[in-house]
């Protein structure tokens, strides 16, 4: 074998050196990419986590709040009134699900409980507790119990009839409970106090772990120390774990504050799946690049041996023209052939890239797609009903075909203005609302459950506008939650039937909306707050739907009531007031 010269070794080495810093360099780059994905679906669940915490934790502030004004919390130094105000606690706290339900009074002293002995019997030193005597919702966590359970607290200040603050009800939620519902479907998620413990988490074996002061880390509640390190790695923090087989080894770190409990969210992403991508990107620019260098150096070695032999064979280049000129033509297709090779590697990463926008597009749209695939296959099927009838020169056919796509695409506009609508969160004050209006957006927000249950719907839309005085969101969510409930109450019904109709009762309009189930079994507790007739803890709610509708038609000045319809069924009567233009001047 000949020896290499020493210039054709050095070319050599530097061609290695700059392949290995071209591989790192794409490593690095594909490792951010792949970080900055992870970024964001890594910020969406941990915006999913905490909004799911605060909502599931918004009920028992709710429960808090709407108990606290109930009348059978008055005079509790009859024991009779005691014995009647703990039974209520315990029947609410039993369909709620809340841990405990309290009343203190404004020492502190605990006065009637739902779980008597769960807690202290003393709560005067608690923050939550002094917060809601100065008239404002408290809040708080701790442990309670022999067991040591979990528990978020509310308390909800109880005023006298002067407007002083006699006392506070404290609703007291199981975390424990509460996280069983979304454990293991998330990377790990975990919630800190202020202090750095670690009071909330969808993976058990990390609670009550805290962080020192100064401190990245968790440390375990036995003191122990585990192996960590955190290292930024561009914009992301990269935390490298050794806390137990069911945390990753390298994690991207997020966090984020949680104010409305008081805490900050963190979650762990693997990093792993990145690590392994980055790698194969690299590897494959590495195979590229050592494949060119390897073509490249042969070629120049073997132009290298021709230039020898042409020198040392001058006498007999004419015999040999030939065979050079053959030579050199290969030399020439292959480096069409690596020209063309490098061509097709930029289109295929051009192609990847152009793939991953288009997941990205898929995921964001499937939230949508199926209120509009109907619409959008009835469009489809007119358009090939179009284009046969004009083949066939049947112009007026395929105009009908024609308006009727107009028609799918302004009912998909209506879906999607109707959905926007509906979810926006009105901030507005009560003023002049197309009453019609409102009832037409609530039947067509409804209209895909009421195909899908098999539900008939007697309703004749005004042809004029009617206004009276309101909320349009709030208004159009009392709406829903009455047809919803009178579905719920027509299951396993062979005839289902919706009525709404609007009427006049002196300066006040009406609503009734009927319907064909087994009725209301009893009409004065209706609209008190988890009284309902569905399951308890199932999949139907807790009972707080009409309530809540009670309270918003209530701020409108305006009244609903329930009863039971003459020839079988329940009717529920909205009475609101007419717009005037006096009243909004």
């Amino acid at each position: 074998m000949t020896r290499l010269p020493l210039q054709t070794r050095a070319i050599i080495l530097a061609f290695l050196l700059g392949v290995g810093g071209l591989t790192a360099g794409v490593w690095r780059y594909g490792y951010l990419q792949a970080l900055g994905q992870l970024e964001q679906r890594g910020e969406a669940d941990l915006a999913l986590a905490s909004d799911r915490l605060v909502r599931q934790l918004q009920l028992y502030q709710a429960l808090a709040v709407m108990t606290a004004d109930r009348p059978a919390l008055m005079g509790l130094d009859d024991p009779v009134r005691r014995a009647l105000a703990e039974a209520l606690l315990r029947q609410v706290a039993d369909k709620s699900g809340a841990l405990d339900l309290i009343y203190a009074d404004a020492a502190g002293h605990v006065v009637v409980a739902a779980n008597p002995g769960l807690t202290p019997k003393d709560l005067g030193q608690q923050a939550f507790f002094r917060r809601a005597l100065h008239g404002a919702l408290g809040r708080g966590h701790g442990v309670v119990g022999a067991l040591q359970r979990r528990a978020y607290y509310f308390a909800a200040p109880v005023f006298a009839p002067g407007g002083a603050v006699k006392g506070a009800l404290i609703a007291v939620a199981d975390l424990e409970g509460i996280e069983r519902s979304w454990r293991g479907n998330l990377p790990p998620v975990f919630f800190t106090d202020s202090s750095g413990l670690l009071f909330i988490s969808n993976r058990s074996d990390l609670l009550f772990w805290h962080r020192d002061p100064g401190q990245l880390g968790l440390t375990p509640p036995d003191g122990g120390t585990l192996d960590f390190a955190a290292r930024r790695v561009g914009t992301h923090d990269i935390w490298r774990l050794g806390w137990g087989q069911y945390l990753p080894e390298r994690a991207l770190h997020l966090s984020r504050d949680v104010p409305l409990v008081e805490m900050t969210g963190e979650i762990l992403i693997n990093v792993a799946p990145a690590r392994r991508l980055a790698g194969l990107q690299a590897a494959a620019v590495a195979a590229i690049c050592l494949a060119f260098g390897a073509l490249l150096f042969l070629a120049t070695e073997r132009r290298r041996t021709l230039a020898l032999a042409n020198a040392a064979l001058e006498v007999r280049v004419k015999d040999r023209t030939r065979a050079l000129s053959e030579t050199n033509e290969k030399l020439r297709q292959e480096v069409i052939e690596r020209e063309e090779a490098e061509a097709a590697l930029k289109q295929a990463q051009a192609d990847l890239v152009q793939a991953g926008k288009l997941s990205a597009l898929g995921q964001m749209s499937a939230g949508i797609s199926h209120e509009l695939n109907q619409p959008l296959m009835a469009i489809r099927q007119f358009a090939d009903n179009g284009a046969a009838f004009l083949s066939r020169g049947w112009t007026d056919r395929a105009g009908e075909n024609l308006e009727r796509i107009a028609d799918m695409a302004t009912r998909m506009d209506r879906i999607i203005r109707n959905l926007r609508a509906f979810a926006r969160n009105e901030r507005e004050p009560s003023g002049k609302v197309d009453l019609a209006g409102v009832l037409r957006q609530a039947v067509e927000l409804t209209e895909a459950r009421l195909k899908a249950d098999g539900v008939r719907l007697d309703w004749i839309p005004p042809a004029a506008p009617i206004y009276v005085w309101g909320g349009e969101v709030r208004l159009a969510q009392v709406f829903v939650n009455l047809i919803n409930n009178a579905v719920d109450a027509m299951g396993g019904r062979d005839d289902k039937l919706i009525g709404i109709e609007i009427g006049e009762q002196g300066a006040r309009l009406m609503v009734r909306v009927t319907d064909t189930g087994p009725g209301i079994a009893d009409p004065e507790k209706i609209f008190e707050p988890f009284y309902t007739t569905k399951e308890v803890g199932g999949d139907e709610g807790m009972g707080l739907g009409l309530s809540i509708s009670y309270g918003l038609v209530q701020s409108f000045g305006g009244n609903i009531r329930g009863a039971n319809a003459p020839g079988g069924g329940a009717v529920f009567t909205v009475e609101l007031e007419r717009w005037q233009a006096e009243r909004a001047a």
